[in-house]
């Protein structure tokens, strides 16, 4: 029989791992606050819940994709959480980007359950979850890695194994999420000098990117910019969040971080200006006089 494993959060990334484990052959069943997300995917062969207790009942794995500390423990452990329904034993995948404190909290909390957790932040992308080619930050207990190894060869390429103590996956995304937000901050002032320059953006954007001045998220970013499409993979509102948590936990222990309180507050002020959902990318529209085509949510 097939192994059942959830996939709680069917957004971006949540959708990508949910068909890379229906590809792998996996009895993947899904849950979503949009029905409209669910039908498609039952469509497809998955499974839909209506509730994460629902799911949580029926899966010996379940995978959390969701936005925030606020949502993974509403899912997990909220009135229909997964959690009150899942047996002991079983494992929980928490790959939403959190502050490593809630990390370690919630684990001990499903310990008191009887359930595992790994604590496993993710990176790569809406494509790179659509193909299985992951990069997975994980920490947890041995033997729960051993419940979940297939799992993980299904969607991800690169798994590193940072301990056995959930919270240090955490930190890492922590830090990757650090230099993203900056990147991606760093790469819109620099197109919107550019422009404001008079070069041609889709030149300049050709010739940085074979230069030593690019980075992955000034290659992956810059072509919302080029087309106006402001659709969001990756929102605003999540490097306000992320950086935030980069910011007070650094706060703790008076660790300067004045890059990534320059780029926080070019994300609030997009936010600030009703950009919260549009394309991170749109941090660009910060800058005055800065003309380009506005194809979507401009």
């Amino acid at each position: 029989m097939p192994k059942n494993i959830g996939v709680i959060g069917l957004g971006a990334m949540g959708l990508g791992v949910a068909r890379s484990l229906l590809r792998a052959g996996f009895r993947t069943h899904a849950c979503d606050v949009r029905r409209e997300v669910l039908a498609a995917f039952a469509a497809e062969g998955g499974v839909a819940c209506a509730t994460p207790a629902e799911l949580g009942a029926a899966c010996e794995v379940v995978l959390t994709l969701v936005v925030n500390a606020e949502q993974t423990e509403a899912v997990l452990l909220g009135e229909q959480g997964a959690a009150g329904a899942m047996r002991a034993g079983s494992v929980v995948i928490a790959s939403a980007t959190v502050a490593p404190e809630f990390a370690q909290t919630l684990a001990s909390r499903l310990a008191a359950k009887g359930i595992g957790m790994i604590d496993a932040p993710v990176s790569g992308g809406a494509a790179k979850a659509a193909s299985g080619q992951m990069t997975v930050m994980a920490a947890g207990a041995p033997e729960h890695f051993a419940k979940a190894e297939d799992v993980f060869k299904a969607i991800a390429q690169k798994v590193y194994r940072l301990g056995d103590a959930p919270g240090a996956g955490s930190k890492v995304k922590m830090i990757n999420q650090l230099l993203a937000g900056v990147h991606i901050a760093a790469a819109a002032e620099a197109m919107a000098m550019g422009i404001r320059a008079g070069a041609d953006p889709a030149v300049l954007y050709e010739v940085i990117s074979n230069s030593a001045g690019s980075s992955w998220m000034f290659q992956n970013r810059v072509p919302h910019i080029l087309a106006g499409d402001y659709t969001p993979l990756s929102a605003v509102n999540i490097f306000v969040k992320d950086l935030g948590i980069v910011l007070d936990t650094a706060k703790k222990s008076a660790f300067p971080l004045p890059l990534t309180a320059t780029a926080h507050q070019m994300f609030l002020a997009a936010a600030a200006a009703g950009r919260g959902g549009e394309d991170d990318s749109a941090v660009i529209k910060n800058f005055p006089g800065i003309a380009l085509p506005q194809k979507k949510n401009a």
